[in-house]
């Protein structure tokens, strides 16, 4: 009987195991590979399995070497499998590069006698340049013949990389020298299709990026920009205009060439964004144009992209000529007045330009990443490249060496950036040179983490391996990018050795001016006294530094930041808890220092009770206490102390700390991201923080009643006693710097004497306002009763009845409209809910306004823009009483209520935002009328607290002092710079923004409240 044929593959015992132990993920199908009819000429296997074992991928491998040899013109299948074999360094390297590259493989499936490339390495330079890769695309003389050549010559990089020939560095650098050398061969192409253009002009092209600096990537853009002057000899006129049209074909034709996609696929696109004034700017332009636009209106940016500006085609006088004129501009960068800001915008656009689905795999814009790497080094060249040339490099590597060698940055800090960015540098080549396609995630799927372990090495468990270490390493970047800038002010401070070379006086000063600190000499004498010494205290401060250093940067007034922690330290260094709280508490840290360098306010309070601190490490430690919470407390303090002017002091003791809990609360809030536009988009947080201030002075008023009672009649007055909130308190609207606008009413008990009880009533309303102003160190809680019956000239207290009496027969709209907001706040709250019944058919009139009171509204409005707005004040930007500003917004949802509330349940409301809810529900304004008027309301109320935590006084405009101006637009969400004083006069972005806002609101204003029916 003839036993069955032994299925292909499968004819030695045991070779399915084999080949999983040498690295084949498909056995079976690795079997029937081997066995191809286009590899029978190579006899024994074991040479080859060894060779495709040690490969990135052997299973792509080998499908790519036997499409190859499939491939193979007539005779050469067998050259090609006998070299394979008897050649170990042309089959470690053509293997190699089939198990890394699927783009290649299927390259020299196109080409196939391509492979010959790989066996001139033994005669050939192992590292060849320019002039080399020069030569190699000497004979392309069209873009498919120059794809051809350019992947031969890449088939020899990936070849020299995937058998450790060359390293990371080497590897990059012979990237960009065939970069350079394909630029000029397609650039000769474009001068042969269009020799009249090419006669026509001197064209220069600069080499930028990576490019420029001789690190590029496998598949990146080639950013260049192009720089053109009119032939020698050229005549007047028009020579220039000529010359740059011409050289704008020409070099948009050159960019084609490379950049399109022909049968032959495409290269890499050709980038000239990077040239003055991005696309929107000419593509060409002359050298004196160039310096004149970076004279004038260049940013920072600019500058540092020129750090790495190398001439690399065309008229090589031109490009060396530009480049010298161009490289001083770089080093004074740093000098420039818009420095600290522009790069704190260019920090945080990277960190937000990220996909939040893509943020934990981004190579190069990811925490830890590739960018953290070059933008660390690239803005400590531009700030110490100034005096010391030795730091001039366009390559990240040897720039990174030559901080280290001055003492700009620490050995072993600079070893570990090395190693990292090698290594994610490394990862990034493999990701791309496997389909030739430019990407920076790190892959999700095993098989690809398989193959890009694999490819750097890591063969016992690759996917853990090379997980593991990406981890690490950007771990390792993301913590030093921190230190990077510190660590060396601290060791050039405090008098450590950590086997490097210190920071001079005056290095140390340009980084700190360089980082945003306006008084150098000072802060290096906090950093001394913070950070000098063996004491714990100051071990755990060295520690902590760095990365408050990096919060206090980010602000708007580093100084600010630095010395309040330096007050707080030196307040509590020695308590064993701040310590302990700094150290183990991330959130703390961080929170105290964008409190410390948010403005005055904050800081204030905190130092004037430095225990305040411990607000701040635990998760609920900057959650509002409540309105029941705080009452019992304030209460109990009070009726412990001794004297009224005690239980007085002990409710404010109260009061500053939630004072100092709600603004630092906001504060952090604010430098959390939102999607919300600059400004807007903050309504919850405002009303957040307006409650929070109301509960809080209600608690306060609450405590010094009762200190004012119980000091004198013990614990029951002869009268019942409320106090009545009124205007923006009444409104749970207060600001930082509001005033307690309040009314007091009382009502005798029975059987009390009238005139007794009038007397208590007057005497305990003084009393409570003279305990709340005694002089302290804590904030006054100002108390303004102007909004009572008959103002200033009426009586300070009323009785129920009288007030009755006074709105029956002598009340005018005007305090109909003051009473919208008047709700019960503190003391007898019987006779708080009474006072509420009493008025709400004054403020809720039955059948709305009459004409006449309209009118009196519309009046009264008119005369206070006339009358009130501060001398020189503009009326565009003054928040209270400007055009769309606060003043604006409430007295159109005011009368709103008085006209329909009485028939609109939901505009019986104290509150303005809940009103304008309740107006639009019910069709009394449109979606979009309302839209406008709450985003006008909630701006204008969010600048009115920025300033008071800024300056720490209250003030309705924007402060003038640019570091304020800066701290206000930092709180409202804005960039670093968005503040800042423009050449025209404006108050830049964030001004422009406040204008648009309320503009478009005083329009709403205009047609709903003077011109309503």
């Amino acid at each position: 009987m003839t036993a069955p044929a032994t299925p292909p593959g499968a004819r030695r015992p045991g070779r399915f195991g084999q080949l999983a132990r040498r690295g084949f993920t498909d056995p079976r199908a690795a079997g029937v590979l081997l066995d191809h009819e286009a590899l029978r000429p190579a006899g024994d296997d074991g040479v080859l399995l060894d060779a495709l074992a040690a490969t990135a991928d052997p299973d792509l491998a080998l499908a790519a070497l036997v499409r190859l040899a499939e491939a193979q013109p007539d005779g050469d299948r067998a050259v090609l499998l006998d070299t394979l074999l008897a050649a170990k360094p042309l089959r470690d390297r053509l293997l190699a590069v089939l198990g890394a590259s699927e783009a290649l493989g299927d390259h020299l499936a196109r080409h196939p006698v391509e492979w010959r490339t790989l066996t001139a390495f033994d005669t050939a330079d192992l590292h060849p340049g320019i002039e080399e890769f020069t030569a190699a695309l000497a004979d392309a003389d069209d873009p498919d013949s120059l794809r051809v050549g350019y992947r031969r010559a890449l088939l020899t990089i990936a070849a020299r990389d995937m058998t450790g020939t060359t390293g990371f560095a080497d590897t990059a650098a012979e990237l960009a020298d065939l970069a350079t050398a394909t630029v000029r061969a397609a650039l000769r192409i474009a001068a042969a299709e269009a020799p009249a253009d090419a006669a026509g002009c001197r064209l220069a092209v600069i080499g930028m990026g990576k490019c420029g600096g001789r690190e590029l990537n496998y598949v990146s853009d080639v950013d260049v920009i192009f720089v053109a002057e009119p032939p020698e000899g050229a005549g007047e006129g028009d020579a220039e205009a000529a010359a740059l049209r011409a050289a704008t074909r020409l070099a948009s034709r050159m960019m084609r060439i490379c950049s399109d996609t022909t049968a032959e696929g495409t290269i890499w696109p050709v980038d000239a964004n990077l040239r003055p004034e991005g696309r929107n700017g000419p593509l060409v332009r002359t050298l004196a144009s160039h310096l004149a636009y970076y004279d004038r209106w260049a940013k920072t940016w600019e500058f540092q992209a020129l750090l790495k500006a190398r001439p690399v085609a065309g008229d090589e006088d031109l490009g060396h000529r530009y480049a010298r004129a161009v490289a001083p501009l770089v080093w004074q960068a740093a000098d420039r007045d818009n420095f600290v800001p522009d790069v704190q915008r260019m920090r945080r656009r990277v960190e937000e330009s990220i996909p939040a689905d893509r943020v934990e795999r981004e190579l190069k814009l990811g925490p830890g990443g590739l960018r953290d790497v070059e933008f660390a080094v690239q803005l400590l060249q531009l700030v110490h490249g100034r005096t010391d040339p030795a730091l001039r490099h366009a390559t990240t590597l040897d720039a990174l060496a030559a901080l280290a060698d001055g003492g700009y940055i620490g050995r072993k800090d600079a070893a570990t950036l090395h190693d990292s960015y090698r290594f994610l540098r490394t990862v990034e080549h493999r990701l791309q040179l496997y389909r030739l396609r430019r990407t920076h995630l790190m892959p999700e799927d095993e098989p690809d983490l398989r193959r890009l372990g694999r490819s750097l090495g890591l063969t016992a468990d690759p996917v853990a391996e090379v997980t593991a270490a990406w981890r690490r390493h950007t771990s390792a970047v993301r913590r030093l990018h921190e230190k990077l800038f510190y660590r060396p002010l601290l060791e050039a401070v405090a008098g450590l050795e950590d086997g490097g070379v210190r920071l001079g006086p005056e290095a140390a000063r340009e980084r700190l001016v360089a980082l945003g600190y306006a008084d150098p000499a000072a802060a290096l004498r906090h950093l001394a006294a913070l950070a000098s010494g063996v004491t714990r205290k100051a071990a755990i401060q060295r520690t902590l530094l760095p990365v408050l250093l990096d919060r206090f940067a980010d602000s708007a007034d580093p100084d600010a930041g630095l010395l309040g922690f330096r007050k707080v330290s030196d307040a509590l260094g020695t308590s064993p808890w701040y310590l302990r709280l700094l150290r183990d508490e991330g959130a703390a840290a961080e929170n105290l220092a964008r409190v410390l360098s948010a403005g005055r306010l904050a800081p204030d309070l905190l130092l004037r009770a430095p225990e305040a601190v411990a607000l701040l490490g635990a998760p609920e430690g900057l959650a509002p206490r409540g309105a029941t919470a705080l009452r019992q407390e304030v209460l109990a303090a009070v009726g412990r102390a001794a004297t009224p002017e005690d239980a007085v002091a002990a409710a404010r003791g109260v009061r500053r700390r939630e004072l100092f809990r709600t603004a630092a609360a906001d504060i952090v809030g604010a430098y959390r991201p939102t999607e919300a536009p600059p400004g807007e988009g903050q309504g919850p947080a405002l009303d957040l923080v307006g409650d929070a201030l109301t509960d809080i002075n209600a608690a306060t008023l609450a405590g010094a009643l009762r200190a004012a009672v119980q000091g004198r009649w013990g614990a029951e007055l002869p009268t019942r006693f409320t106090i009545i909130a009124m205007g923006r308190f009444g409104g749970h609207e207060l600001g930082y710097g509001s005033d307690a606008d309040v009314m007091f009413v009382h009502e005798p008990r029975e059987g009390a004497d009238r005139a007794e009880a009038d007397r208590a009533a007057f005497t305990v309303a003084n009393e409570l306002t003279r305990l709340l102003q005694l002089p302290s160190t804590d904030p006054p809680l100002l108390i303004d009763t102007t909004l009572r019956p008959e103002g200033r000239g009426g009586p300070l207290v009323r009785t129920l009845e009288n007030h009755a009496a006074y709105y029956r027969r002598w009340s005018l709209v005007w305090e109909s409209q003051a009473l919208l907001r008047a709700q019960p706040v503190a003391g007898d709250p019987d006779l708080g809910a009474r006072f509420t019944e009493l008025i709400d058919p004054l403020r809720y009139p039955r059948d709305g306004l009459a004409e006449r009171d309209i009118r009196e509204i519309r009046r009264l409005k008119a005369r206070m823009e006339a009358e009130r707005l501060p001398r020189g004040a503009d009326p565009t930007t003054h928040t209270k009483l400007g055009r769309g500003g606060l003043s604006d917004i409430e007295w159109t949802v005011q009368l709103l209520q008085l006209r329909h509330a009485a028939a609109v349940p939901g505009l019986r409301t104290t509150r303005t935002r809940r009103a304008l809810a309740a107006a639009e529900e019910a069709g009394l304004l449109s979606a979009e009328d309302a839209a406008v008027l709450d985003a006008a309301w909630i701006l204008a109320s969010r600048v009115r607290n920025a300033v008071m935590l800024v300056r720490g006084r209250p003030q309705d405009t924007f402060p003038t002092d640019p570091r304020e101006l800066a701290a206000v637009a930092r709180y409202l969400g804005y960039e670093p710079g968005a503040a800042r004083q423009q050449d025209t006069g404006s108050g830049g972005q964030m001004i422009d923004d406040y204008r648009r806002t309320t503009r478009r609101a005083r329009t709403v204003v205009e047609r709903l409240f003077y011109d309503g029916d």
